[in-house]
C-alpha cells in the first residue's frame, strides 16, 4: 500500500533571523519607558497627600466634598493613563520584537500623540515636566532605532529572503 510521505510538499519552516543590535535596543528602550512610568505611576501615588494642598491652593472655592472629588478624579485618571502607557510600552515591545512590520507604524503614531500629549503638558506644567520629556526622549531613542536600515531590513526582507 502506498503512503505518500507527510512531509512532501510542505516547505520547511522559516528560519527566523536574529535580530539586528538596533531592534534590541530599541526593545530595551521600550522596556525602559514602560519601567520609567511604572515609577511615575508608584511616585504620583506616594505623594497624592500633597495632591489635596496643591487643589486647595489652586481652588480655594470649592467645597471639601468638591476638593475631595476632584482629588479621586484626578487620581483614578492618573492611575489609568499610567496603566494604559505601561500595556502600550510592552505590548509595542513584544509586536516589535517579534517582527511585525505593523508595529513600528503604530510606535510611531502613539510617539506622535504622546508629542501632543508633551507640549500641552509642558505648556501647562513649565518645569515640572521632567519625567514627560524622559519618557519622550526614550520614544525618540526607539523610534530612531526602528526606522534605520538595518531594523528596515529585518521587518521587511526582500523577495529572496525568508519572510517572517
Amino acid at each position: 500500500m502506498y503512503q505518500p510521505d507527510p512531509s512532501a510538499g510542505q516547505a520547511p519552516e522559516p528560519v527566523r533571523p536574529e535580530p539586528p543590535p538596533t531592534m534590541v535596543m530599541a526593545v530595551r528602550l521600550m522596556y525602559a519607558g514602560a519601567v520609567v512610568s511604572a515609577i511615575s505611576l508608584i511616585v504620583g501615588l506616594a505623594t497624592v497627600g500633597s495632591l489635596h494642598d496643591s487643589l486647595h491652593r489652586a481652588q480655594p472655592s470649592l467645597t471639601p466634598t468638591q476638593l475631595h472629588q476632584l482629588q479621586t478624579v484626578l487620581v483614578v485618571g492618573s492611575v489609568v493613563i499610567e496603566l494604559i502607557s505601561i500595556g502600550l510600552w510592552v505590548w509595542m515591545a513584544l509586536m516589535n520584537k517579534a517582527g511585525k512590520p505593523w508595529a513600528r507604524v503604530v510606535a510611531t503614531v502613539l510617539f506622535g500623540l504622546y508629542t501632543l500629549y508633551l507640549l500641552f503638558f509642558v505648556i501647562r506644567a513649565g518645569a515640572g515636566a521632567l519625567v514627560p520629556v524622559l519618557t519622550w526622549l526614550i520614544g525618540l531613542g526607539a523610534l530612531i532605532l526602528l526606522w534605520r536600515k538595518d531594523t528596515s531590513e529585518y521587518l521587511n526582507p526582500k523577495a529572496g529572503q525568508q519572510a517572517l
